[in-house]
């Protein structure tokens, strides 16, 4: 078994939400300072789901309790949905670094890298999987810590993650994506990621006005590390795409038509959504 197949099953495998936290920021630590990796085709007993919890209950999204700003309650509810959001987030990471990596590499392995004009085939074996696959552990990580800041700060006010229902709507994106790394990468990063940009200063500013500056400072933390996300996912997909020879605004396009359900919606957040490297005429052709 390779080394990110390894260390992404544990974090995977593991349904307790702080040994899943524990487990990725393990795994950053050892994939940094790992000198032998394997190779990167194998995705030998990658689960399609990851472990969870017993709690939260997993439901239908018109079942779990309004995320509300102005009262106690409604901000419990807020913070829970966003530590609901950050453990899926974790695994949504892990996953992909393990399941696309050998892909990765067979198809972007002997691309020019731009900026430094050496090929990327010339590099030690597997050097653009590992670098696909270190953008991707680091992703996790970080997302392991929002997901620490947000489950502290529940237990602060009386909860704890678990004690509300909660929906699957994130990791189904997972499973509807698995086989198709493209849509992985315009779906998770460039959509639902993208989202939370849109939102969070709307929400850091509302929770400023009632009271709970703790809880704005955790969300403004997330929304600077969303950024460089949202970032990472336009830097494989325009990559991919570079390779494939298509237009990287057009495919979006066709892909999101394909594999999101939903809608993307006006207001954006343009600074921040440019800022990360995805233009307005990437999104805007597909906004409702």
């Amino acid at each position: 078994m390779n080394l990110v197949t390894q260390l992404a099953l544990e974090v995977l495998t593991t349904a307790e939400p702080l040994q899943k936290v524990a487990a990725a920021r393990k795994a950053a630590v050892c994939w940094k300072n790992a000198t032998e990796f394997g190779s990167f085709g194998s995705q030998h007993g990658l689960p399609d789901r990851p472990a969870r919890p017993p709690k939260p209950v997993l439901t239908d999204h018109r079942q779990v309790p309004k995320r509300k700003t102005g009262s106690a309650k409604g901000r419990v509810a807020l913070i829970h949905a966003l530590a609901h959001i950050e453990l899926n987030a974790i695994d949504l990471a892990f996953d992909m670094a393990v399941r696309f990596a050998g892909e990765c590499q067979a198809r972007l392995g002997e691309t020019t890298d731009e900026t430094s004009g050496v090929s990327a085939g010339s590099m030690s074996a597997g050097g653009v999987a590992r670098e696909f696959i270190s953008d991707w552990i680091g992703v996790g990580s970080e997302e392991a810590e929002h997901f620490e800041l947000l489950e502290n700060r529940l237990k602060d006010l009386g909860s704890f993650y678990g004690a509300m229902n909660a929906h699957d709507g994130l990791w189904q994106a997972a499973v509807d994506t698995k086989d198709n790394w493209s849509a992985r990468l315009a779906i998770v990063p460039m959509v639902l990621e993208a989202r939370g940009l849109d939102v969070t200063l709307a929400t850091v500013a509302e929770l400023r006005d009632h009271g709970d500056p703790k809880t704005a400072e955790i969300l403004e933390k997330i929304y600077k590390d969303e950024i460089r996300h949202v970032e990472t996912g336009v830097k494989w997909f325009t990559r991919l795409c570079e390779v494939d020879g298509v237009k990287p605004d057009g495919t979006f396009k066709s892909l999101v038509a394909e594999f999101f359900k939903g809608q993307i919606k006006p207001p954006f957040n343009v600074e921040a959504r440019t800022q990360a490297g995805l233009l307005p005429h990437f999104y805007r052709s597909v906004a409702h």
